[in-house]
């Protein structure tokens, strides 16, 4: 019997589990999800004979140790900046491993190591990095092999609420790290290549340039800027693309009404604020207005940021109970972006019964015997539920249908990878179809640059 280790037990890990267990009597493996919170694990897989629950504490390095040196391959689903501790020890005791999060420049020093002894460490295997990886490069191959030459990629991916759960103005709810959505963007400007012109958009302009998008059966959306779009060139064999772009989606309006936060200073996680512990949702909102004896802080807000009584905008901003004299936020020592974190989690968590989506969004522009072409590739996942939302569901299959095909040798390349190589990306993406996770191609005229998509 094989075994599998998967370290960390959280949200995204519901799918991962599910589908390692109804794999483990046809591929004779053994399962065992380690936490430090024993009790979460075992929430997590309640219902799975066939799972063992494991209390671990990566920062202990003999539980670590003894839990990776049993098993015959590790799946990595703690926080990104947590992985290196389990990778040098799967490098020590010859073990090959499997993440979701993208390579660090931590792990990519490991990659020498990691040939050497014979080993796959298959990364950035989830939804995005994943999912995304394996469809676009499945794409990009299929062009450079007829010939074509890319003149443009554009790449964008959403984790939204499901139209069927869509209640608020927002149509948004979390269905992932709540304080990666609150702090998204911050750091440096996004960075990307128009035309064969670099372009930069700083963090107090990203939210208000967007691009729209129709998906078919779904409506509009928009992109806004990801940090970093030009480091896929070389990953992507994009070396000379004139134009490339990786983006977030979210519904159209969310951005202007996620940028009233940026122009307060409600995002900003760089500072810590006073009695946060018994400060009212009111009195942190007040908290970035002026002085005034008179005005109340919903006519000071409207008016330092030019927001009409009856303008939309303003409905968001009520929905939110942000004005709310009563209601605290709880925290000690909050930065406000922890602040505006903990309201925004009272409104946009996902009911029991809630579902999620997943959408994801590629532009192919391409040039073959002298005529422009583009295709637009679209996949749409739905989720079940709080628990197997199709967030976990994206990240948690991959990462499942790549620990086995290594475990079983049919992935047998070696060193620190991504999923962008054919003899990978094509047999996941097929076996993903099976779980209703694929992309629908439509040919469309190829348009450049136009004065209306000029960001």
């Amino acid at each position: 019997m094989r075994r599998i280790l998967i370290i960390g037990a959280g949200k995204s890990t519901s799918s991962l589990i599910r589908f390692l267990n109804e794999k483990s009597s046809q591929e004779d493996i053994e399962i065992t999800v380690a936490d430090k919170d024993e009790s979460q694990a075992k929430r997590i897989t309640k219902g799975f004979e066939n799972i063992k629950q494991l209390s671990l504490d990566i920062f202990n390095s003999e539980e670590r140790e003894n839990a990776i040196k049993s098993a015959d391959i590790v799946v990595s689903m703690l926080p990104a900046r947590f992985h290196i501790n389990v990778a040098k020890d799967c490098v020590k005791f010859n073990k090959n491993m499997v993440t979701a999060s993208y390579v660090s420049d931590e792990m990519e020093a490991l990659d020498d190591e990691v040939k050497s002894n014979g080993l796959t460490f298959m990364n950035e295997i989830g939804v995005d990095p994943g999912i995304d990886h394996m469809s676009a490069m499945q794409v990009l191959d299929r062009i450079k092999n007829k010939g074509g030459k890319m003149l443009m990629f554009e790449s964008f991916t959403g984790g939204l609420v499901a139209p069927e759960s869509d209640d608020n103005l927002w149509h948004y709810k979390f269905t992932w790290n709540p304080r990666n959505v609150v702090v998204a963007g911050q750091g440096s400007a996004a960075k990307f290549i128009q035309e064969n012109k670099y372009k930069y958009i700083p963090y107090q302009r990203l939210f208000r340039r967007t691009e729209f998008l129709r998906v078919p059966q779904y409506g509009m959306f928009e992109g806004i800027a990801n940090r970093d779009s030009l480091k896929y060139r070389e990953i992507y064999g994009l070396e000379g693309i004139p134009t490339l772009y990786r983006g977030t989606l979210r519904r159209v309006g969310f951005a202007k009404a996620w940028n009233i936060f940026v122009q307060l200073g409600l995002t900003d996680d760089t500072y810590i604020m006073d009695n946060t512990k018994d400060m009212s949702y009111r009195e942190f909102i007040n908290s970035f207005l002026p002085y005034s004896p008179t005005d109340s802080v919903e006519l000071k807000l409207r008016h330092n940021l030019k927001i009409d009584q009856d303008d939309l905008l303003w409905e968001k901003l009520l929905e939110l109970d942000l004005f709310n004299p009563k209601k605290k936020i709880g925290l000690e020592k909050a930065t406000p972006a922890q602040a505006l974190q903990k309201i925004l989690e009272d409104k946009w968590t996902l009911e029991p019964e809630d579902k999620d989506m997943i959408v994801m969004y590629h532009k192919f522009g391409y040039e073959l015997d002298g005529e422009k072409h583009q295709i637009d590739s679209t996949m749409v996942s739905i989720g079940e539920n709080q628990t197997y939302t199709a967030m976990a569901k994206t990240v948690g299959l991959p990462v499942g249908m790549a620990t086995l095909k290594i475990l079983n040798g049919e992935i047998s390349r070696k060193g620190v990878l991504r999923p962008i190589y054919p003899d990978v990306y094509n047999p996941i993406l097929k076996d993903l179809e099976a779980y209703d996770i694929k992309f629908k191609e439509q040919e469309v005229e190829y348009l450049g640059y136009n004065i209306e998509n000029v960001r």
